[in-house]
């Protein structure tokens, strides 16, 4: 047994760790913490200390924040929400690279992102053959096992041994030796309940019991409530008119109060049957539908919910273990799996334009917010593609309803469904302009219609009506006095 300490003082400036986490769910906390007291340390002394970090997704505020904090972070991929870390980024001081999420764990096989030092991750139990059982996530950690030279474990006694059978470990083979996927439908386990590795390899374990640093979402707003209840009537309009013959197909949401809102209103919707998921973060609300019977199964790669309903999963684990299952990122995002379940993607975006192009990453096309997740892997393999976002921000100076994206994340050709609190834009079938006549008409703000109408009939011409010298109006002029309204598209 190590303490965080000495387990920070194997870590090397210049080095690339692997930390296992995707969400704040199963993230490490006292071993990155300790690595930022380190770096702080040799900083005061005059001497160089940063890692490069890669974890499954983001983490909590003991990893990224911390090490942010100390500037302790060369580069980091691929995903990221932490406040401080987030003004580093946009501030050039730390360098990061945006990933689909599928696509880290074989990207880090194949050598793309460089050696690997160090794996430190969080385990519910680990045994002297090596066999290690995670908590609430699973991500990207059996890569980082797979390929680094040394592991280190946060021994975490929050979280039971009884945690064994919740996770499904399968890591596919590497080009071109790689067969197809045998996962059929949500509940199918394709691998063991472990990791397994050489005992050789684990240079120490740092014992802890710390909750997940996880926090509730907001209660559903007025505005969030519609954009469920808009999303849940779009999906029993499409099973009323025979797209889905034999029900429901699998449901993956993204995270946050929106995602948990139009769970919430599915759950309410008297004609949508009881359905199963095939997601990346199961949270508050799919613990909800499972309890009342609406959600059959749910598999996903990360247990994020809040510490009250993680303390009920673990008091009911014999149940929900014949309900719940944890997967590698790179089997839970995987573009092969997704379109043979036929999964139906709902994502939020931060604004969307007139012709079905989202920006999920970017704020004004400049900063990143926190980067492209796995929405990218669900939207371009999805049976139906859903996106949802709020009419209007800012207490409605800023329309997410714009004439061109100023960053494009997911492209016309993969969006086909954009949903606000006023409507539904079904956009599969439609040409450029009729997609636009849509998205105006049936989601954009009522406080902004007119000004994109005026727009769109300025623009006409050609395939796709677009004018190069005026299409960032709204964004020219929000910057310069924060306020996208009463733009002059003629000056």
């Amino acid at each position: 047994m190590l303490t965080a300490d000495e387990a920070a003082a194997l870590i090397q400036h210049g080095q690339t760790v692997g930390f296992s986490g995707f969400t704040p769910a199963g993230a490490t906390k006292v071993i990155p913490t300790a690595i930022a007291r380190r770096a702080k340390a040799e900083h005061d002394a005059g001497r160089p200390f940063q890692i490069g970090v890669v974890t499954g997704a983001s983490t909590g505020p003991s990893l990224d924040g911390e090490l942010a904090r100390a500037n302790a972070i060369s580069w980091r991929t691929p995903y990221q929400s932490d406040p401080d870390l987030r003004k580093r980024i946009n501030a050039g001081e730390t360098r990061f690279f945006d990933m689909h999420l599928s696509m880290l764990p074989q990207n880090v096989r194949y050598g793309f992102l460089g050696k690997f030092s160090w794996a430190i991750l969080e385990a519910a139990d680990v045994n002297h053959d090596g066999a290690i059982v995670l908590t609430s996530s699973v991500g990207a950690t059996p890569t980082f096992c797979h390929v680094a030279d040394k592991i280190l474990i946060e021994l975490n006694h929050y979280h039971p041994t009884s945690l064994f059978g919740m996770h499904d470990i399968y890591e596919p083979e590497d080009p071109p030796n790689r067969c197809a996927l045998p996962i059929y439908k949500p509940s199918d386990r394709a691998g063991r309940p472990f990791i397994k590795v050489d005992p050789a390899k684990i240079a120490g374990i740092v014992e802890t019991n710390l909750p997940d640093e996880t926090t509730a979402f907001d209660p559903p707003s007025e505005v969030t409530r519609r954009i469920g209840r808009n999303v849940a009537g779009f999906l029993a309009a499409e099973l009323k008119r025979g797209t889905m013959c034999q029900g429901l197909l699998p449901l993956q949401s993204g995270v946050g109060d929106i995602a948990n809102a139009v769970l919430g209103a599915l759950g309410e919707h008297p004609d949508i049957p009881p359905f199963e998921m095939y997601t990346e973060v199961i949270q508050d609300s799919v613990i909800s539908l499972i309890n009342s019977g609406k959600i059959k199964f749910a598999s996903g790669t990360a247990l994020t919910v809040s510490q009250s309903v993680l303390a009920s999963v673990y008091a009911n684990l014999t149940d929900y273990r014949h309900r719940l299952l944890l997967r590698p990122q790179e089997i839970s995002n995987q573009p092969e799996i997704i379109r043979r379940l036929g999964l139906i993607s709902i994502n939020t975006a931060i604004e969307t334009d007139l012709f079905g192009n989202v920006n999920s990453t970017h704020i004004m096309g400049r900063n990143i917010m926190n980067g492209i997740g796995g929405s990218g892997d669900f939207t371009r393999n999805a049976f139906i593609s859903i996106f949802t976002c709020p009419s209007t921000q800012k207490g409605g100076k800023i329309s997410t309803i714009v004439p061109l994206v100023s960053h494009a994340d997911h492209s016309e050709h993969s969006v086909q469904v954009i949903v606000t609190e006023h409507g539904v834009a079904d956009l599969r079938g439609k040409d450029p302009y009729e997609r636009a006549r849509l998205i105006i008409d049936h989601c954009a703000h009522p406080d902004f219609r007119d000004s994109l109408r005026r727009y769109f009939e300025m623009a006409k011409g050609g395939h796709t009506p677009q004018t190069l010298s005026t299409v960032f109006r709204m964004h020219e002029q929000f910057l310069k006095n924060g306020d996208m309204r009463g733009v002059d598209w003629t000056a």
